[in-house]
């Protein structure tokens, strides 16, 4: 069953970090890109970060760049998203998200079941 689990969520105080990690089981991540994306309360999903399947090319959010990073280690089967000067509008369900290629516009083919990053003071 191919499956992706994020961990990493919680609450943190604006200015503050987290790392969020999504792991998958089932399939191999080497021949894919990934990707994060997040909804908040009442909006739609958006695209945050992606990473294609070699690690080589990145592409981030507007509202994300230079404060966030996506990186992955295919040995652990696990992509990473290091996420620094949390802000409270960064607040939202975090999802990680499988592409069907290496490349990152391509389709979605696995999602995970996402984790929550709450920014409160």
């Amino acid at each position: 069953q191919l499956q992706l689990v994020e961990s990493g969520g919680g609450l943190v105080q604006p200015g503050g970090s987290l790392r969020l990690s999504c792991a998958a089981s089932g399939f191999t991540l080497d021949y894919y890109a990934m990707s994060w994306f997040r909804q908040a309360p009442g909006k739609e999903r958006e695209g945050v970060s992606c990473i294609s399947s070699g690690g080589g090319d990145t592409d981030y959010a507007h509202s994300v760049k230079g404060r966030f990073t996506i990186s992955r280690d295919n040995a652990k089967n696990t992509v990473y998203l290091q996420m620094n000067g949390l802000k409270p509008e960064d607040t939202a369900v975090y999802y990680c998200a499988a592409r069907e290629k290496r490349y990152c516009s391509a389709y979605v083919r696995t999602w995970g079941q996402g984790t929550q990053v709450t920014v409160s003071s």
